[in-house]
């Protein structure tokens, strides 16, 4: 009985220090910034948008170098709302995405596939008319430049069909009238989450960033007013 419980104890500390290495790692890389590419023509807008847990990076629908409803029809959301200025793409689990609306939806098996890369990745493509900058939303300006690599890298992170375009998923599981889902490259896991996705674009397009990150508080740490 004694070594039962000592076998326990010792499972139980390891996995207690384990987690506060993983957690203070997050903290602190997350507080240290990658540095921002200084240009003088950055005209482009685009946004990082959180909803307090899930970083979406936020695009023009048109620019001259890209059209996103030709690859994401707006005719794939309810609204088909074609007056539509913005679109949201944010990456993740696809069973988080499908399977929990809320977190009173979570079950443990959705959340053990998704922390060990045993699912599948979506991204969730989400039209507005427009974003009001606050807390929760905050409006960056890139150049062409940085936004033609920031393109390639949403472009990427789909996966795409037999005609190159990404591939919609037939769900009833919208958060709303304007979005929907799309295969997508990867595997979500404890190390490279929804977050660490948005903010390896923000990365990819010279923007302030975390070293690392896998909460939405790191990247928008960077970005306080």
């Amino acid at each position: 009985m004694k070594k039962v419980f000592k076998i326990f104890s010792y499972t139980l500390l390891t996995f207690c220090l384990l987690a506060g290495l993983y957690l203070s790692s997050a903290y602190i890389l997350s507080r240290m910034s990658t540095p921002k590419e200084q240009v003088a023509d950055a005209d482009i807008p685009i946004y990082i948008l959180t909803n307090g847990v899930h970083t979406d990076l936020v695009v023009p629908v048109r620019t001259e170098q890209i059209d996103w409803s030709t690859r994401i029809p707006f005719g794939n959301t309810i609204a088909n709302d074609s007056s539509a200025q913005l679109l949201a793409f944010g990456w993740g689990d696809k069973g988080f995405y499908l399977q929990t609306p809320t977190w009173a939806d979570l079950k443990f098996s959705t959340a053990f596939k998704a922390a060990f890369a045993l699912s599948t990745a979506a991204i969730h493509a989400t039209y507005y008319r427009q974003l009001q900058e606050n807390e929760s939303c905050r409006k960056i300006m890139i150049n062409k430049s940085q936004y033609a690599r920031l393109i390639q890298f949403i472009s990427n992170s789909f996966k795409p069909g037999t005609d190159g375009m990404p591939i919609k998923i037939n769900t009833n599981a919208n958060y709303g009238n304007g979005d929907a889902f799309y295969e997508a490259k990867g595997r979500y896991n404890l190390f490279y989450t929804c977050n660490t996705w948005a903010n390896d674009g923000l990365k990819s397009c010279g923007q302030k960033a975390c070293r690392w990150t896998i909460f939405d508080t790191g990247i928008f740490y960077h970005y306080r007013k």
